[in-house]
């Protein structure tokens, strides 16, 4: 069950949130930060960052400082799943969403390969 919060509107354009969130993750040591644009693919948001942690623990940090660094600019998710095991976090931001896995899930569901037809953004640390 994915719990929201309500608040304001981000002031950012989601390419803007989508970079931020990736720098935020690899301040953590996000491992394969991949961001890729869905918006000619899904209607419903336009980006999708994909990261990994070693551990639960380390998938939780990231994803608690990327709400962190987000929130900072005024942004709260609309959405969020997966927080209590750890195992993936996905934050929904609306036109963002984001997913923080440990390495055995993310081999697991490949979103790499199921969004494969999505154009990769770059970014830079």
């Amino acid at each position: 069950m994915i719990t929201g919060e309500t608040g304001g509107e981000s002031l950012l354009d989601s390419g803007v949130l989508v970079k931020l969130a990736a720098k935020a993750a690899a301040e953590k040591k996000a491992q394969d930060i991949l961001i890729l644009d869905v918006a000619n693919l899904l209607v419903i948001t336009n980006y999708f960052l994909i990261c990994s942690g070693k551990t639960s623990r380390q998938v939780k940090t990231i994803s608690q400082f990327i709400q962190e660094k987000l929130d900072e600019q005024k942004t709260k998710p609309m959405g969020r799943e997966g927080e209590d095991k750890g195992k993936w976090v996905l934050l929904d931001y609306g036109d963002v969403v984001i997913h923080v896995f440990t390495e055995e899930e993310r081999n697991y569901y490949e979103l790499e390969r199921l969004w494969r037809d999505a154009p990769r953004v770059e970014w830079q640390e």
